[in-house]
Formats: structure tokens, C-alpha cells, sequence
């Protein structure tokens, strides 16, 4: 195999006033023909590598190659696609394409075929007249990564292309970036999403600048091989037994799949049985099948204990029969568009209840209608017994609202937010005073208080999100996409705290693309084309799957596909037969 088209050697960065450099001593190669993986937590020099790959940055030391010379020397050669959406959103898809043509420099007389043979590649022929920002988010990206191959390069570098897509669109996208390495091209894949990095040909494992690991991802998952179990039939509530389970000083990691709970062991404990865990008389302890996430977990010194300090200072939210989120029939058109069509589902006090569906679906239009975002063309909807068409102010002082997208104040420094939002939730001077303080204490804010929110790294962003979400206690959370594009650390932080929120008595409404968050919904609506297609407990809906498709152990993410897949040739079927 010929040697790798980039690589780096001894690779530093420091920015003016960091304490610590970016990148510190980093070296990798990126081969031609193979998938390049490159993994790590928020804030772990992920971008500012490949920026230096694509000559927009320097390095402060150490050795850069791009086929043979410095980044800058061999533009026409490589292809790019950055992290957040670089297109131009009043352009046309194809307008899109024509000013990249124009930017790399492609020759009149080739661009006919090179568009056509994009615009195939993404499927993205039919929205060719389409502007990119009315383009859904899977679009979007399949856009992006046109216009990085308008010229095909002999080096892709792709910084987290599947960030806010969902699991169909996202697996698409690996299907095209699959036939371009058979095409001999090198490409560098940046991912927050583990499952794709376990599929990659080699994994380069950053953390604060530095490297701790670099292989094929299997060397890193056969590291826990004999370290992962899988309890079953605990008497507690699952989440309260994966908070216990997790204070544990033998358990470095957990999550929760289904009605049982998946542990990572520290190195050389025992696996402790089933009385040791509390669990109950039914409890079962299995080994179980170790994931490249759990070697990424490991690596990096585990994850967060299970008790939530926002849990414990959060007030308990007393017990009632009535529905603490309900949809009746909501149905939101715009023009002769219909954005969703007949929503219908009940949330009792104390669960997590998913919004589930691809890009476009129709998941955050009935999101936004009930938390009092959006009117709804008919139909009605309630949040904590109060009604959104008669008690609309009423119901938003119910809840706490997480935006998709960073919706806070950019300009304005972390402190000045939580004063804004403490004064916009009508706290009392005092209690807004103790308030804050715990929510920069929980949240380890207090060295970023003085920093401007949009200058602040995509965890810290949602750690002050989520901070200005709840800090008056409301008994109702609206999540939508909380986590996209956050390191699996930091999810597993946030999803502690919900965890014990929920203990609490407080009812979450969520929206999610991670497939394994949504195993932590009590129950899951999946929305697709307008409709509500499926709706039941994350077994359930895996039941439905392994049905249809005959798989004995299928996942979320397989749920997801095959009951999408189901729908649409049911609907084929009745169009055949009219």
C-alpha cells in the first residue's frame, strides 16, 4: 500500500492566551483508499487539526505534508467540508455547486458531467432548484460534501459531517464517502458518533491536544473485551439503578438500553453479582458484547458518577394523575405544505417521552408547537394541566426549553445570560442570586463567566443551555436535539443529570438523532413524513423491527431504519394498488 497522502509529525498549536496548546506532539498519516477516523471530546484539537490539514491555520511546530508538500501548495488536489454548514443558504443547490466549480476552478467543459454525477451521487437531482437553507439537515450535508468533490481530490478531510443527521441520512453519507475510498481517495473522518468511528480503518484518539491512541478501531474495543456486562430484572426503576450502579467505585460506565442496563468494569475488578448490585431477585448478570464506545470511554478514565448534583438541589415535583404533556390532534400546515399531521400522545408525570424521525419529519414542528413556539392549524395541546390555545403564557412558565441550536445570547458573557434568564423567569432577587451560583458550581462555569456564550466550546454551550433551562425548577423539559454534535463524555453527563431530574418528578419531551439516547425514553413516538408511524417503549419498537426484518438482537438505530423501510413500502403498495 502506498504511503499516507497526508500526515502530520510532532504537530503543535497554541493559541495567544491558552494555558495549554491545542494539539501537543501529534502525529498521524492519512492513507489513500482507507477511511481515517478521528475521535475525541469536545475541545480536543479535532478542527484545529484538519484546519491545518487544509492550510487555514499554521501549526506553532512540527512537520505538515499534504502529498508531498505543505497544505497551501496542493489546494486543487483536496477536498474539504467543515464543521458547521459553509454554503450559501440564498443560493440554489445548483448555484451551490456552480460558485465551488468557479472557487476550484473547474473547466467550463467539465462541469456538466461533474454536476450530474453529483447531483446522482447525493440524490440531490430533484432539489436542484431548491435554496440550501431550505434544504433539511441530511440535505444539507450531502450539499456540502458535493461541493467538497466538485473537483475530486486525492484527500478528503471531513470535520463531524453527520453532526444534527439523522441515523438514515447519516449512513447514506457513509455509503458515498465508502465509494469514494474505493476510488483510491484518502479520507480523514471526524465524528462525535462512536459506531461510525468503529467502522473507520484506522482511529486516531485525541484528548486536551494530546494522542492516546491511534489503530483499527478493534485494537481499542478488545482493550474492555472481558470488562462489559449487561444486567436484567432489577427491582428499582432503571434509572435509579444506573445511578446506584454508577456511584460504585468497580463500574466506570453505564448506559441504558431497553429495560436493562449495559456496565463498563474498571480494570481488574470482578463482576459483581446480582446481590452485590441490589438489584432484586430477578436480577441477571451476563457478559455482554463490547463496543468500540466502551474502549473510548475507558481511554479517556470513564465517565460521570450517577448521582446528579442538579437532581439533588432540583425540588420534587409532586405526584398528579393528570398528563404533564398532551397532543390531540395536532396538526400544523403551512400553505399547502403539511409539517405534521395528526399528533396524538399522552405523558404522565416523571417519564422521558422521544420525538424520533429523519430530518424534515415533522418532529420539531410539533415540538415547537407545544411548547408554544408555533400555533397549530388544529388540534389542541396542554403542558402541566394548561391549555396552549387558552393559557398559552401560563403553560411556557410550566416549562424549560432547550434549543436545537445554540439559542442563547452570544454577545453576552455566561454570567450576563443567567442574569438575563433568571430575571425572564420572574425569580426573586434572592433566589435568581443562589440560583446562578448553584448553576456555576453543578455546571463548572466559574472560569467561563466572563466569556463571551458563542466563543465558548459546543460543551460548555450546553452545559450553559441546559443551566439557563432549569434553574427556576419547572416540573416540564423541552429538549430538542440537547446533545448534537457533543462528545459521548459530555452526553453521558448531561443524560446523568436528566436521569435524575426525571426521579425527581419532572416530565421531559425530547428530540433526539442518537439512537442509543433513545433507549432512555420510557416511550418513543417515531414521526416520518408529517405522520406518527410508530409509538412504544424502546423493546417494543426493537420487537417490531426483529419481526419485520428477523434480526434476533436488533438496536434502536436498526428499529429506526427497518420501521421507515416498512412504511414506505406499505404506502407503495396502496399506491400500486389504486
Amino acid at each position: 500500500m502506498a504511503g499516507p497522502l497526508a500526515r502530520t509529525e510532532g504537530l503543535v498549536k497554541r493559541f495567544d492566551g491558552a494555558d495549554a496548546p491545542a494539539l501537543d506532539g501529534v502525529s498521524m498519516g492519512v492513507e489513500p483508499g482507507r477511511i481515517t477516523g478521528l475521535v475525541g471530546p469536545d475541545g480536543a484539537g479535532k478542527t484545529t487539526l484538519i484546519r491545518i490539514l487544509a492550510g487555514l491555520m499554521a501549526p506553532s511546530k512540527g512537520k505538515v505534508d499534504l502529498l508531498g508538500g505543505s497544505p497551501g501548495e496542493r489546494l486543487d488536489d483536496l477536498g474539504y467540508m467543515p464543521q458547521r454548514f459553509g454554503l450559501y443558504e440564498d443560493l440554489s443547490v445548483i448555484e451551490n455547486l456552480r460558485l465551488y466549480a468557479d472557487v476550484r476552478g473547474l473547466p467550463a467543459e467539465e462541469r456538466a458531467d461533474s454536476f450530474g454525477r453529483l447531483l446522482e451521487f447525493t440524490d440531490l437531482a430533484r432539489f436542484q432548484d431548491r435554496l440550501a437553507g431550505k434544504l433539511s439537515g441530511g440535505m444539507k450535508q450531502k450539499l456540502g460534501l458535493a461541493c467538497a468533490l466538485v473537483k475530486t481530490p486525492k484527500v478528503l478531510l471531513l470535520d463531524e459531517p453527520g453532526v444534527g443527521v439523522d441515523p438514515i441520512s447519516r449512513r447514506e453519507l457513509w455509503a458515498m464517502v465508502g465509494e469514494l475510498t474505493d476510488q483510491g481517495i484518502a479520507v480523514l473522518w471526524s465524528t462525535a458518533y462512536l459506531d461510525e468511528a468503529e467502522k473507520c480503518d484506522t482511529v486516531y484518539l485525541l484528548n486536551e491536544g494530546k494522542l492516546l491512541f491511534d489503530g483499527p478501531p478493534a485494537d481499542l474495543t478488545g482493550a474492555v473485551a472481558d470488562r462489559v456486562i449487561r444486567v436484567t430484572g432489577f427491582a428499582d426503576r432503571r434509572r435509579r439503578f444506573l445511578t446506584h450502579a454508577l456511584d460504585r467505585k468497580d463500574v466506570i460506565d453505564g448506559t441504558i438500553q431497553g429495560r436493562s442496563v449495559r456496565l463498563l468494569l474498571a480494570e481488574g475488578a470482578p463482576a459483581p453479582d446480582a446481590a452485590a448490585l441490589e438489584g432484586g431477585p430477578d436480577t441477571q448478570v451476563a457478559p455482554a458484547q463490547p463496543r468500540f464506545e466502551d474502549g473510548f470511554i475507558e481511554r479517556l478514565g470513564g465517565g460521570p458518577p450517577g448521582t446528579s448534583a442538579l437532581a439533588e438541589r432540583y425540588r420534587t415535583i409532586p405526584p398528579s394523575d393528570a398528563c404533564a404533556i398532551e397532543a390531540k390532534g395536532l396538526t400544523k400546515v403551512f400553505g399547502d405544505f403539511t409539517a405534521a399531521k395528526d399528533m396524538n400522545f399522552a405523558i404522565p408525570r416523571g417519564e422521558i417521552f422521544g420525538l424520533l424521525g429523519p430530518n424534515g419529519a415533522g418532529k420539531s414542528t410539533t415540538f415547537k408547537m407545544l411548547c408554544g413556539l408555533l400555533t397549530p392549524t388544529s388540534g389542541t395541546g396542554s403542558v402541566a394541566g394548561k391549555s396552549l390555545r387558552h393559557s398559552r403564557a401560563d403553560a411556557r412558565s410550566q416549562l424549560g426549553y432547550m434549543a436545537q441550536k445554540f439559542s442563547l445570547y452570544g454577545d453576552l458573557s455566561v454570567r450576563q445570560n443567567l442574569d438575563f434568564f433568571a430575571g425572564a423567569y420572574d425569580l426573586p432577587r434572592d433566589r435568581a442570586a443562589q440560583a446562578i451560583a448553584a448553576m456555576v458550581d453543578i455546571f463548572e462555569l466559574k472560569a467561563k463567566l466572563d466569556v463571551n456564550a458563542g466563543t465558548l466550546p459546543l460543551g460548555f454551550k450546553q452545559r450553559l443551555a441546559l443551566a439557563c433551562a432549569v434553574m427556576h425548577e419547572p416540573p416540564v423539559l423541552f429538549l430538542d436535539e440537547p446533545t448534537s454534535g457533543v462528545d459521548p463524555v459530555t452526553r453521558r453527563e448531561f443524560w446523568t443529570h436528566i436521569n435524575g431530574l426525571v426521579e425527581k418528578g419532572v416530565t421531559v419531551l425530547v428530540t433526539t438523532h442518537f439512537m442509543d439516547e433513545a433507549e432512555y425514553c420510557d416511550r418513543a413516538t417515531l414521526i416520518y413524513r408529517a405522520e406518527q408511524i410508530a409509538t412504544g417503549t424502546p423493546d417494543e419498537l426493537k420487537k417490531r423491527a426483529a419481526d419485520l426484518t428477523g434480526t434476533d438482537d436488533p438496536t434502536m438505530e436498526d428499529a429506526f431504519i427497518a420501521l421507515i423501510e416498512a412504511f414506505d413500502r406499505e404506502r407503495g403498495q396502496q399506491k400500486e394498488a389504486a
